[in-house]
Order: structure tokens, then C-alpha cells, then sequence
């Protein structure tokens, strides 16, 4: 789905830092907000919108899928799960997810609804939980169509609970339109119509994509504005 390159280890969590020049000024010491992107099938390449984003964010980290060419639902939510419970407990993730790697970030956030809502019993005296590393927004490009993969029932049907946006494309040959922007609303976000521009992958023409970091730095904003006063400075830019 992505254009296949030669992939890091799976057991190394690849983090590229960039020469970084700050964020605006509002982004300086604040939370641990961090990105983390999420490759469809094969990975994304050197020359894929998703690389070129990574390196935009000193701090990013990419999930590495132990096999890129299986298409293992459960396996690639777990693969998130392991990453971002390898971060310390104070980051906070802005995921950015595309084509298969979508599917899997939806199926990582309903187990993790499900793992909180089964461990809001054992908070402590004072009613405060332990704290997580956890994705708290996300943006999902190009999302795979569930129904290729025999997958539709196993999904989460419901909202995801975070601020979501997905791209989507007219005759993009992995996911119809509409059903891109169903999937989109079901999960509770907003969804864009980007127009006839196929997968929205290094085949489409979509190298570096100022709109991705656009969208993300709007994503960290809204983590910046919610919580002013526990943010340190892990989402530099180069």
C-alpha cells in the first residue's frame, strides 16, 4: 500500500532528530507532547509524506512493525501499545497514522478505553489513577477499507474518545470516499475531502506535505491550550 524500502529493525524504535528550530513561542516549555507516526503495509519510504513529517518533529518516533507485510490487526495494535508504553508516563502522543496503520490505531484506542474503564476501580485514595503515556489526538490519512481485510466487525463501531481528523481521497483504491468519511464519523472526527488524489502516498505524488504538519501542529496546540501548566518542550521542529 506504501512504497516498499529497505524498513529499520523491528525492535528498534527509530527517532529521528532533526537540526530543530522552535515551535512558536506558546509550544516552549510545556507538556511532554510528542509525535508519533504510524506506516500502513510495507512502511513508508524515504521519499513518503510520513518520513518527511517525522523529521519535522525532534522527539518523533515511528512504530516498527515486527512484519510489515502481514496485515495482523491485533499485532500492529500491540506494536502501539508496546511503543508508547516504552515513553516515560508524562508524554503525551499526537498519533499520525496512515492506510493500514489507521486500522490498527483505532483497534489500540478502544483496547485502551477498555483496559481504563476496567482499572478506574483501583485508583487510589485520593480518586487519582495512575498516569499513562497515552495517544491523546490523532490524525489518520488514507485509512484502509476494513472491508479488503475481512476486518469490519472486529473494529471499534463507536467514538474513540480524542480529537481525530481523517483525510480521504475520491479514488483512492484502498478506501471509498464514503466510506472513509462513515468510518470517520463512527469514530468521532472530523473528516476532508482532499479531492482525486489517490492513496496519498509516495505513488500519488505526496512527498513533503506542508497540510500534515499543519494538522499536527494544530493537534499540539489543542494539547498546549488544555493543559498550560504541566508541558515541557519534546515537539521541537527543524
Amino acid at each position: 500500500m506504501n512504497a516498499p524500502h529497505l524498513s529499520p529493525s523491528a525492535s528498534h524504535l527509530a527517532t529521528t532528530r532533526p537540526q530543530a528550530r522552535s515551535l512558536p513561542r506558546e509550544h516552549a516549555q510545556r507538556a511532554s507532547i510528542r509525535v508519533l507516526v504510524i506506516p500502513g503495509l510495507r512502511n513508508s519510504g524515504e521519499a513518503h509524506w510520513q518520513t518527511w513529517l517525522q523529521r519535522q518533529y525532534a522527539g518523533a518516533v515511528r512504530v516498527n512493525q515486527h512484519n510489515w507485510h502481514e496485515a495482523d490487526l491485533s499485532a500492529w495494535a500491540d506494536r502501539i501499545d508496546q511503543v508508547v508504553a516504552h515513553a516515560s508516563r508524562h508524554t503525551q502522543w499526537i498519533a499520525v497514522a496512515h492506510s493500514f496503520g489507521s486500522l490498527a490505531l483505532a483497534q489500540h484506542l478502544a483496547w485502551r478505553a477498555q483496559r481504563e474503564q476496567q482499572s478506574a476501580s483501583v485508583a487510589d485514595a485520593a480518586g487519582v489513577g495512575p498516569r499513562h503515556s497515552r495517544i491523546v489526538a490523532a490524525l489518520m490519512v488514507a485509512p484502509a477499507d476494513p472491508v479488503k481485510f475481512s476486518l469490519t466487525e472486529a473494529l471499534p463501531q463507536h467514538n474513540l474518545g480524542l480529537p481525530l481528523s481523517v483525510i480521504g481521497s475520491e479514488n483512492d483504491p484502498w478506501m471509498p470516499l464514503e466510506r472513509a468519511r462513515e468510518w470517520a464519523h463512527r469514530w468521532g472526527g472530523g473528516f476532508i475531502n482532499l479531492g482525486a488524489v489517490g492513496h496519498i502516498n509516495t505513488e500519488s505524488g505526496f512527498g513533503p506535505w506542508p497540510l500534515s504538519r499543519q494538522k499536527v501542529d494544530h493537534l499540539i496546540r489543542q494539547q498546549v491550550l488544555r493543559q498550560p501548566s504541566r508541558c515541557s518542550c519534546e515537539d521541537q521542529t527543524s
